[in-house]
């Protein structure tokens, strides 16, 4: 008997060796997957009022998520058409680009975006040094596009059945509860990864906000030739940089003043540079001062310390790359929870209240 048991253990061991590594290869997939769940869980859970299906349920709660970030990704990629556009206008421009750029060729407009334009663009030979430049670098190009879907492929999967099975998931890791450890750190871990976790998807929607009002109120009360470039754009990016604490903010507003003074100093106008200051002032104290100094600490969960959480949002992205972001704040709050709930237990400790861990309590009958 005890031979079956180290022939089944091996095996068990054998397939979350195999599981662990392949789990590593798309670790950034399925870090997002995870921050996304509990960031879309509570809403998740709040159609329950309209008697929808689960299914029905995650998908909208996705939907949430994913319709108005393409909304913003479009919106980046017609202004930088537009831009583009007015910068090939721009012969002079066009001309040294063109001596340093090789494969941009002899173009000389961008064609229109449709299907005749493109097809008129093909026939006379304009998009040719553009396909000739996708030639030489298909390799990369499909490597990077085929990682990026299915990448998106996994994110979109694994979020979905989590939203929809994992109250599944849970009853099954509970079953190896022992003593009520298990599912004491599981339930506090779990409380605390919503809280955390839904509470930077509200900081960034409320910074996003803050942003746009912002950048938009200053462009209306200054002179034009001082304009934030696309207030709006700016505002949103701003509050998704918000998810890097102390310098995640100052990415964006820094070169919006930049440009917004460049042209004051290449016409020599001067007089208007108090406006660009007036920018920054804003931007460092209704931008990020005090939605930093007032929505993050209520927004930061209930347990896990801010600054530990601001330096696991700064040292992620230093150490792990792009999904450090996200794995790094999971991690802090999964070592904490079990620093604060199961490890004392485990050590022996006494409860908070004087009791005994053995020992029963009258909500227990």
């Amino acid at each position: 008997m005890d031979d079956k048991r180290v022939v089944v253990a091996l095996f068990g061991v054998g397939i979350a060796v195999v599981l662990g590594y392949l789990a590593s290869q798309f670790v950034a997939a399925l870090t997002v997957s995870v921050f996304l769940y509990y960031s879309t869980r509570r809403f998740h859970h709040e159609l329950r009022r309209f008697r929808l299906p689960t299914r029905v349920r995650a998908v909208i709660s996705m939907a949430t998520l994913a319709v108005p970030l393409l909304l913003l990704v479009s919106y980046a990629v017609v202004l930088l058409v537009v831009e583009a556009r007015a910068f090939v206008g721009q012969t002079e421009l066009l001309s040294a680009t063109a001596t340093n750029v090789g494969w941009l060729g002899s173009t000389a407009e961008i064609p229109e975006l449709s299907v005749q334009g493109l097809y008129e663009a093909y026939q006379s030979g304009q998009l040719q040094p553009f396909l000739d430049f996708a030639r030489e670098n298909a390799t990369v190009v499909t490597s990077l596009i085929s990682d990026f879907f299915l990448n998106l492929f996994i994110v979109t999967v694994v979020t979905y059945y989590l939203l929809v099975d994992g109250t599944r998931i849970r009853e099954w890791l509970l079953r190896f509860d022992d003593d009520a450890i298990v599912r004491e750190y599981m339930e506090a871990a779990d409380a605390e990864l919503e809280a955390v976790l839904f509470g930077n998807l509200l900081n960034v929607i409320a910074v996003s906000i803050i942003a746009i009002a912002a950048f938009n109120g200053y462009n209306v009360l200054v002179p034009a030739n001082v304009h934030v470039p696309y207030p709006s754009l700016a505002g949103a990016l701003t509050g998704i940089a918000s998810l890097i604490p102390v310098v995640g903010m100052k990415i964006v507003y820094l070169p919006l003043a930049a440009a917004a003074a460049l042209p004051a100093f290449i016409s020599g106008d001067t007089s208007v540079l108090p406006y660009v200051a007036g920018f920054l002032a804003v931007a460092i104290i209704v931008v990020d001062t005090i939605p930093d100094l007032v929505l993050r600490p209520l927004l930061s969960g209930e347990t896990t310390h801010v600054g530990l959480l601001m330096l696991a949002y700064v040292l992620g992205p230093v150490v792990l790359g792009f999904y450090g972001l996200f794995f790094a704040p999971i991690l802090l709050v999964l070592t904490m929870t079990f620093a604060d709930t199961a490890l004392p237990r485990l050590l022996g400790a006494a409860e908070p209240d004087g009791i005994h861990g053995n020992q029963m309590r009258l909500d227990e009958f």
